[in-house]
């Protein structure tokens, strides 16, 4: 379950010792890309307060918008299992896609042919540049795992994602898995 490496696809558990960061304390994170240029991905358990509607014009969508990382939070993200509907997309890995043809996915949200399950979006992305992510592996600030839900990570609860991936862990990281997101409150 655990990787050495990260690769296109693996996810990225935000050690327990990232405390204070707004965006990366107790995140997950997917990779949508990673070679030797940088890597991009999305933090999948940070819901935020707005709604697809609330956003964009044209849909009364309720779909839940992610704050997706740090980086150009002012654009819309997505990633979806639906490439057979959504044309232009970018295979990730495991039949998650990302981006595609945005006019399209609003009629597929607004005629109900794609539900919560199929689709998530993020304002924003994490970026880190060439060599950036490695050395953050090196001072331990993240650590890598395989993503064994497959395309099914679209639809897993963000609520307990990270708790959950400490108690996979197991050893140390179980106890992490119940203090309380600021320590100072123990």
């Amino acid at each position: 379950m655990r990787m050495s490496k990260p690769e296109k696809g693996s996810l990225l558990i935000a050690e327990p010792s990232i405390i204070g960061d707004i965006s990366f304390n107790r995140a997950v994170i997917l990779l949508a890309d990673h070679n030797a240029l940088g890597s991009v991905g999305f933090i999948l358990n940070k819901p935020l307060d707005y709604n697809l509607k609330d956003l964009i014009d044209g849909t009364e969508s309720e779909f839940t918008v992610y704050n997706g990382g740090p980086v150009e939070q002012d654009n819309l993200y997505f990633i979806h299992k639906s490439p057979d509907l959504i044309p232009n997309s970018i295979e990730i890995s495991n039949g998650i896609f990302w981006g595609g043809d945005f006019s399209v996915v609003l009629d597929l949200i607004n005629d109900n042919k794609i539900s919560q399950d199929d689709i998530r979006f993020f304002l924003g992305y994490s970026g880190w540049a060439e060599e950036q992510l490695d050395s953050e592996l090196e001072s331990n600030a993240w650590l890598v795992s395989e993503n064994i839900y497959n395309n099914d990570i679209i639809a897993k609860s963000c609520n307990t994602f990270w708790r959950e991936k400490m108690l996979e862990l197991g050893g140390d990281y179980s106890i992490w898995s119940n203090a309380p997101e600021n320590p100072s409150y123990n």
